[in-house]
């Protein structure tokens, strides 16, 4: 059978490494090393000029982290992947690679507040345009796009409200004006959508989330056409920003992603029995959460996700200050950043990861002061909705 015949789990434990080529090693050798010697001179060079193929430099390449590159490129639908040292070094590392002064870029509204930061504080003092535009409506980017954009840039869902962007009606409207369009997968993962099978041209995760899934890494991984992926490598990673991965990091990231179906479906049975939890609890004013009714965005959330995912964002009576005192009453649910762990995490936006935005534009792009965000973990669902219950102090709020 060709790999790309396999289930995604089987795909997800096994693609692109075998065993019997590695000494037997059921796992794949971590290659502790900085540089690569040659067998002759000639052949470095011929590396260097790109005739040859092999590894010369880990900032460059690394067998290690070249397994896993073919791992989630195969589980993303892609050509190609490159790892990089965190979510922000695949982001910075992809612009990069695109733009120069008088380029623009287009981005949703609703971003990860350092992504938000990078976008809107970080591309302009080197002469290139930033337009935010509310991508849920495609309509609005129409109107936006012209022919100085070379990047439509989003997340579906989003961090931290889950709004959902129409990836195949975006992809569209871009390719007609000559931009590429970069979507932060990070939220969903390749189980429950793929972007580029939906006309997306390269897809972004911080892997320090559910590709990982044990809190134990930071690291950032990319996928897309060979021609795009080579044009990072060479360019975006090894003489920009030198976000480069290290061979270990790689190694946990291939051990978490063998159990990245299992645990994904596990996050999301849970997340939707809390949701429905929630929803119905009184000192709550809203759950956003994909996989419910009431979510405005249902239809599309069908269309696109297989699934509908891990995070729970929710707003509680009281602003901020009766999400932070909800914060402090829960003993389960860790109070931590980040997302996508064994463990359930909650955070407040608002004064933590999406801080970077000023209070006028957290009000416009629906980030509330109420607002909290739950990532689910792997804990049972009873034991979480029982700490939430006690923590927003009522008595109806029941497992699903």
């Amino acid at each position: 059978m060709r790999s790309t015949d396999y289930d995604f789990s089987t795909r997800a434990i096994h693609h692109g490494y075998d065993p019997q080529s590695h000494q037997g090693a059921l796992n794949p050798p971590v290659y502790m090393t900085t540089t690569f010697t040659f067998d002759t001179a000639e052949s470095g060079g011929a590396m260097f000029a790109g005739e040859k193929e092999g590894h010369f430099y880990s900032r460059i390449s690394n067998p290690t982290l070249d397994h896993l590159e073919q791992r989630i490129a195969n589980l993303e639908g892609g050509e190609a992947g490159l790892c990089t040292a965190s979510g922000m070094g695949a982001i910075t590392s992809t612009l990069w690679s695109f733009l120069e002064a008088g380029d623009e870029v287009i981005i949703d509204k609703t971003l990860y507040g350092c992504t938000f930061a990078f976008m809107t504080h970080g591309l302009p003092r080197f002469g290139v345009k930033v337009t935010l535009v509310d991508m849920t409506d495609p309509d609005n980017l129409t109107h936006a796009i012209s022919g100085k954009t070379k990047i439509v840039y989003f997340e579906t869902p989003a961090n931290p409200n889950n709004r959902l962007v129409d990836i195949a009606a975006v992809s569209r409207i871009a390719h007609r004006a000559g931009a590429k369009v970069v979507v932060d997968n990070t939220y969903a993962t390749p189980v429950i959508t793929r972007p580029l099978e939906h006309g997306a041209d390269i897809v972004l995760h911080s892997a320090t989330k559910f590709l990982s899934g044990h809190g134990d890494v930071v690291a950032g991984l990319i996928v897309g056409s060979l021609e795009d992926i080579t044009h990072i490598r060479l360019v975006g990673l090894k003489d920009m920003t030198g976000a480069v991965m290290s061979p270990m990091t790689a190694m946990l990231l291939l051990r978490g992603i063998k159990t990245l179906e299992l645990r994904m479906e596990r996050h999301c049975k849970t997340a939707a029995e809390v949701a429905q939890a929630l929803e119905a609890h009184p000192a709550v004013l809203s759950v956003s959460y994909p996989g419910l009714d009431s979510f405005p965005q249902r239809d599309l959330a069908r269309r696109q996700m297989a699934n509908f995912g891990g995070m729970i964002p929710f707003e509680v009576k009281g602003g901020k200050a009766g999400g932070i005192a909800l914060m402090n009453r829960l003993n389960l649910i860790q109070r931590a950043v980040s997302l996508g762990d064994a463990e359930s995490l909650i955070q407040h936006p608002a004064s933590m990861t999406h801080s970077t935005y000023t209070p006028e534009e957290r009000a416009e792009h629906g980030i509330a002061e109420g607002l909290v965000r739950l990532s689910v973990g792997l804990e049972g669902a009873a034991d979480l909705i029982n700490d939430l219950h006690g923590a927003l102090g009522a008595h109806n709020m029941q497992a699903a």
